[in-house]
């Protein structure tokens, strides 16, 4: 593990493995150590075929926090990342990540195209003009943090339906409801706060993408709906989408990730 001050402020990073570097991003309220047991993805197996640093973004995990929301937004994480991509003397890269590590990567591909060779997208999240209703649960959930009301904010997630590979496995759930009793409240407040004024970049920009892209996409959840995975894939020309809809399915997803590692 390393620490890399960047953009004013430290980072926490694994670098590892073998190959061409890959830069990953998790999701909203995640870090290296929840994605160690709620990931998506065998780290093992992606290193043995790509030189990966994954890191903290910033306001997560051991990663410092920042007061201001529009630090939040993933074009500023875009950043953050590419800064950390200098630090760590990386040029080019194949950008990757979750939920908001897949805007992050996004935001990064359109803001220095040239520096990123493929793209590699799980679970695309709400986006355009799926955006809004879902920037104003995060805001409630701020609101909620600020006053102390965990179990109101546990309460609603846990009655929302899974994403249709997790029904009938709680541990997904379960380890949201440990998160937000585990974590500093001024540091969640911030996170979700920086969640409400985020989007992806606009179509235009990422219809000029061109690098090789594999999209990871789930059924059954309006938090990563399939509409913003099919709208990626038809505006570029060299994206691919694999979906899953059961866990036995979304456990191929390693070696799929691996595989397009591979093509590139």
């Amino acid at each position: 593990m390393a620490s890399v001050t960047i953009r004013g402020i430290d980072l926490q990073c694994d670098v590892s493995g073998n190959g061409p570097d890959l830069l990953w991003g998790h999701g909203l309220t995640s870090s290296r150590a929840r994605e160690d047991v709620f990931g998506l993805l065998d780290w093992n197996r992606m290193r043995a075929v790509a030189r990966v640093v994954r890191y903290d973004a910033r306001g997560h995990g051991e990663s410092d926090s920042t007061p201001d929301p529009d630090t939040y937004h993933w074009r500023e994480l875009a950043l953050d990342q590419l800064a950390l991509a200098d630090a760590l003397g990386i040029d080019r890269y194949i950008a990757a990540g979750a939920s908001m590590g897949c805007a992050t990567a996004l935001h990064a591909a359109v803001i220095a195209p040239t520096r990123i060779t493929g793209l590699l997208l799980a679970i695309p999240p709400t986006a355009w003009a799926s955006r809004a209703a879902q920037q104003s649960g995060y805001e409630v959930s701020a609101q909620l943090v600020d006053a102390g009301d965990l179990d109101t904010l546990v309460a609603g997630a846990a009655v929302a339906p899974p994403a249709d590979p997790f029904v009938g496995i709680p541990a997904w759930k379960e380890g949201f409801a440990e998160m937000v009793r585990s974590t500093d409240p001024v540091r969640l407040a911030r996170i979700f706060r920086g969640a409400a004024v985020a989007d992806l970049p606009e179509a235009s920009a990422i219809a000029t993408l061109r690098v090789p892209t594999l999209v990871l996409a789930w059924t059954g959840d309006p938090g990563h709906p399939m509409s913003t995975a099919e709208r990626l894939v038809e505006l570029m020309p060299h994206a691919e989408l694999v979906i899953a809809s059961t866990f036995d399915e979304l456990l191929t997803w390693t070696a799929t990730a691996t595989a397009f590692l591979c093509s590139l």
